[in-house]
């Protein structure tokens, strides 16, 4: 395994020794934590590209519920986060001038890192997630990974610039189901009418609700576990691929139900 990491490290990093170091630690970190499991589930951010699932009340509502429903259906599995921009104005740049040509290199690593896992840990299957923009890269990933098997994906808020291709083994959720996503649409209107109205309602400003770049807002690009659009949309991917493990014991009650 640290063979495989450190030949790996060459090839995209050369003798730029900080990088490769912290690539090789990166892989061997990510083994260590998919070792013995199923599944693992990558976090593929929005926004610059940094930040954490915990900051996401809705994406880690999300992850949160995949993961319960994989325990449900037998199976082990780890959460793990595709921090892709350092917060600097550096890596800000750098965000900024990939997102102009589709992240070529950042999804190239990153499935990079996934097959890494999947060659590396026999019958261990990654489902990259991705938020926003982040869903740029997924899809990438997915071309680039189209024929190992053990690789799928749920891309959720895709931006409307982006045609994503739909693939084998791809769930792509555009909808919440409860407004319609402006940022998904290209409804530019509704997109500068919410961003105009946080700014002047400061009590519209806060949290993270339909944030795009942090300072726009787009109704509808809100997505949530306990939604019943998006609940029942990824439970049926998750049955549909993997439900032949899920255990006899009763399911959960839907979230929506629980919560009134």
């Amino acid at each position: 395994v640290t063979e495989d990491a450190t030949k790996l490290d060459e090839e995209l990093f050369g003798d730029y020794q900080k990088k490769y170091n912290d690539f090789v630690r990166q892989l061997l970190t990510s083994y260590v934590d998919a070792e013995n499991k199923n599944f693992v589930l990558i976090f593929n951010p929005g926004g610059w590209g940094w930040s954490l699932p915990a900051r996401s009340s809705g994406w880690h509502s999300i992850l949160t519920g995949i993961k319960s429903e994989l325990d449900s259906m037998g199976y082990k599995s780890v959460m793990l986060n595709y921090q892709r921009t350092s917060k600097t104005i550096r890596g800000s740049i750098k965000e900024f001038v990939e997102a102009t040509i589709n992240y070529p290199s950042k999804a190239k690593n990153l499935a990079d890192r996934v097959e890494f896992l999947t060659d590396n840990i026999p019958g261990l299957r990654v489902i990259v997630t991705g938020e926003s923009n982040g869903t740029v890269i997924s899809g990438d990933v997915m071309h680039i990974l189209r024929n190992n098997p053990n690789v799928y994906s749920i891309q959720i808020g895709t931006p409307f610039w982006y045609r994503p291709v739909m693939r084998k083994r791809t769930l792509l959720l555009n909808n919440n189901g409860v407004t319609p996503d402006a940022f998904s649409r290209g409804d530019i209107p509704a997109i500068l009418r919410a961003s105009l109205k946080a700014l002047v309602d400061k009590s519209l400003s806060g949290g993270n609700r339909g944030r795009v770049l942090y300072f726009l807002r787009a109704p509808g690009h809100d997505y949530r576990w306990q939604y019943p659009e998006v609940y029942s949309r990824i439970v049926d991917f998750l049955d549909e691929n993997f439900g032949m493990g899920r255990q006899e014991a009763p399911r959960l009650e839907e979230p929506w139900r629980q919560a009134k």
